[in-house]
C-alpha cells in the first residue's frame, strides 16, 4: 500500500533548520502494525498519526522507526501548525487526546504550544553518573559547576547534563550502546546535554539529544526535552525566569539550527505546576512512501 506523507519541519529558527517530522492524517485507517511500518519507511525520528477524538480536538499518536512513544513535542508542533495552515483546526485553544491522556495546544499566529506536566527531578546514583559521563567521554571537570546531572520528567525522562565549554558539547561523540543501556535501566527517551556557552543572541542555552534507545541518535529540536531542561534551569539552578528559549541543532555534526520556547506557569508556592513548549512549523515537501 502506498499513502502520501507531508513533512513538516517544526521549531524552525526564522525560515530554515527545524525538525522534521511525518504527519499523516485519517489515521483511524491503520492499525498500530502499519502505524509502525509507515513510521519506518518514512524514517524520521518521529511520525504523527492523526485520528477522530471524543475526547479533544485530535487524538495524536506517535511512532519512531522502532517503536511507540507517549509523547513528541517537535511531532505535536509540526501537526498543529500543520492543521492551521490548511485550515483544518478549528479553534486556536486546542487540545490533544495521547496514550498518556489529553493535553492543551494553543495557537498563537503561526506558532503552536504544546502543554507538559509539573516536572519531576530525580538524582541519579553515583553508578548511574559514571556510566552517563563515560558514554559522553566527559568527566566531572567538564559538568557545569552546580549542575548535578539529573532525570527530569514532564511527560517523558530525559536525563539532563551541563557542560562549561559549548566546544566540548559540539564536539561529543557519544558512546549509542552505553547511553541505550541506561536509557532502558532509567526508563528514559535519552539525554539532553546543554550549555551555556556560545550560545546565539537571546537564547538561554544551547542543546544536543540523544536517544539511541528509540532508534534516534540525534535529533534537532526536541520539545520533549526542551520543557524539561526549562524546569531544570529555574527549579534546579534558580534562575528565576518563566520563559527560556532554547536552541538546539546547531551542535550537528550536519546542522540544522532550531528554536524552542518554553513558558513556566508558576503557581503561588513559587513551583512550576506545567508548561507549554512552542514554536513555527514549515511544510518542506510531500512524500510517497510504501507500506
Amino acid at each position: 500500500m502506498k499513502i502520501e506523507v507531508p513533512i513538516i519541519s517544526a521549531f524552525v529558527d526564522g525560515d530554515s533548520g527545524g525538525n522534521p517530522a511525518g504527519v499523516v492524517l485519517n489515521a483511524d485507517l491503520f492499525s498500530s502494525e502499519q502505524k509502525q511500518k509507515i513510521a519506518a519507511a518514512v524514517g524520521l525520528s518521529e511520525t504523527a498519526f492523526v485520528s477522530a477524538s471524543e475526547l479533544a480536538d485530535i487524538k495524536l499518536e506517535f511512532f519512531t522507526p522502532t517503536q511507540q512513544i507517549a509523547h513528541c513535542g517537535h511531532a505535536t508542533i509540526a501537526t498543529f501548525s500543520f492543521l492551521k495552515q490548511k485550515g483544518l483546526l478549528a479553534h486556536d485553544q486546542s487540545s490533544k487526546e495521547t496514550i498518556d491522556g489529553l493535553r492543551s495546544v494553543n495557537m498563537e499566529d503561526e506558532a503552536a504550544y504544546m502543554e507538559q506536566r509539573a516536572p519531576r527531578f530525580e538524582a541519579l546514583d553515583e553508578n548511574d553518573l559514571k556510566t552517563a559521563l563515560l558514554s559522553l567521554g566527559i568527566t566531572t571537570d567538564d559538568l557545569i559547576e552546580g549542575a548535578e546531572p539529573m532525570l527530569v520528567n514532564t511527560g517523558n525522562s530525559f536525563v539532563v547534563i551541563g557542560i562549561r565549554d559549548g566546544q566540548t558539547v559540539k564536539g561529543l561523540q557519544p558512546d549509542f550502546g552505553l547511553i541505550e543501556r541506561l536509557s532502558e535501566a532509567l526508563d528514559l527517551i535519552g539525554f539532553y546535554v546543554f550549555s551555556f556557552d556560545g550560545v546565539g543572541d537571546g537564547r538561554d542555552a544551547g542543546a544536543r539529544m540523544f536517544a539511541p534507545r528509540y532508534g534516534i541518535l540525534e535529533e534537532s529540536a526536541t520539545g520533549m526535552a526542551a520543557g524539561p531542561l526549562a524546569c531544570y534551569l529555574r527549579e534546579q539552578l534558580a534562575i528565576q525566569k518563566q520563559e527560556f528559549t532554547i536552541e538546539q541543532g546547531r551542535w550537528m555534526p550536519a546542522p540544522s539550527p532550531s528554536v524552542i520556547n518554553v513558558r513556566l506557569t508558576i503557581g503561588t508556592d513559587s513551583r512550576i505546576k506545567n508548561l507549554f513548549a512552542g514554536g513555527r512549523g514549515a511544510i518542506r515537501k510531500v512524500i510517497e512512501v510504501d507500506f
